[in-house]
């Protein structure tokens, strides 16, 4: 679902770059506001479940991968605004250090990741907890939710996609982006996440948070970090011991051959609509630092599993860097809201 750079017209990507302005001020604010800073590097940790589930492709017969999102994860634990803002650093440093999804896309990918789909998966799941008690009604708003939120987000991208040769064209009538009409990106995309791709996004939420319950309860907003320090230390130690597996079984993902739908590179592209799209052929691409979460001339899974380490430790890094910029409040708010 990582759009790439160069699939959508700069002017495209523009405006979805501005849309999203209003949505991190607000996401911004609304940390600040409801999210206590003892809390914040926390939300670190919630972004780095999304960065390494995103790194776990899954294939699909035809030779198309996916993967998981978790952002309706993080909008359970923190609320959707957090969640917008966890989602969007763990793209950033993706789509930056990794070449995974473009920076010039940047906008647009966090315009359906970031934002689509934790405020729709927090919503369905609200709305589900509120008419079933207990963890069950927990588990199933967090399957549901998560469910139709990754569709929901692939829709988007799908829609993206699909208007780019409806609204740019040559005098030769090719396509100067993406190539494929709505009739074509819509059931593209949507057949693998109604299928494969939502059930992983439903097992990585659901395992990760009955996982959390069991095992941290302290884990997100629903009680009091530092109440009881035993507890909080067994609380960090079993989220640690689940990062560290996470990261260890990365690389699982290389399993997947083949590229997700609609993140060919050029060439591969050419070969299959019969041309290079002239906005394509020679246009500017960011020269990520270790791409394909590739380390020089390291086995590939030694290079995911650093790669891994890395964007963990980044994440962590920032959102303690955040958490120490904050001023100190007593009131918890309601970043569920």
């Amino acid at each position: 679902m990582h759009i790439p750079e160069n699939y959508l017209s700069p002017s495209t990507c523009g405006v979805l770059g501005v849309a999203m302005l209003p949505v991190w001020a607000t996401s911004i604010r609304k940390v600040r506001e409801s999210i206590p800073k003892e809390k914040v590097p926390l939300l670190g940790v919630a972004a780095a479940f999304c960065f390494l589930s995103m790194m776990f492709n899954i294939p699909i017969p035809g030779g198309t991968t996916g993967h998981a999102v978790c952002g309706t994860l993080v909008a359970i634990l923190f609320g959707p605004w957090a969640a917008c803002i966890a989602v969007s650093i763990a793209l950033a440093i993706q789509a930056i250090l990794f070449g995974d999804g473009g920076v010039l896309a940047l906008g647009a990918n966090c315009f359906n990741m970031a934002f689509v789909l934790p405020m729709v998966g927090h919503s369905i799941y609200s709305l589900i907890k509120g008419r079933v008690a207990g963890e069950r009604g927990e588990l199933l708003g967090a399957a549901v939710g998560s469910y139709v939120a990754i569709n929901c987000a692939a829709l988007c991208a799908a829609i993206e996609f699909g208007i780019q040769p409806l609204l740019f064209t040559s005098a030769a009538g090719e396509a100067l982006y993406c190539p494929y009409p709505l009739s074509v990106s819509i059931p593209a995309m949507l057949v693998g996440h109604l299928t494969v791709w939502g059930a992983a996004e439903v097992v990585f939420t659901c395992g990760i948070l009955a996982f959390l319950h069991a095992a941290a309860p302290d884990f997100g907003l629903s009680s009091t970090a530092g109440e009881d320090g035993a507890r909080t230390q067994r609380t960090h130690g079993a989220v640690i011991a689940l990062l560290v597996a996470l990261v260890v079984a990365t690389p699982l993902g290389l399993l997947a051959t083949g590229d997700a739908w609609g993140e060919w590179g050029v060439e591969d592209l050419s070969e299959l609509v019969g041309y290079t799209p002239a906005g394509m052929d020679g246009a500017w691409e960011w020269s990520s630092l270790m791409p394909d979460y590739a380390v020089g001339a390291l086995p590939e899974w030694i290079g995911y599993i650093l790669s891994a380490v890395i964007g963990v430790a980044l994440l962590i890094i920032i959102f303690r860097l955040a958490s120490s910029a904050m001023r100190d409040k007593v009131d918890f708010g309601s970043a569920q809201a």
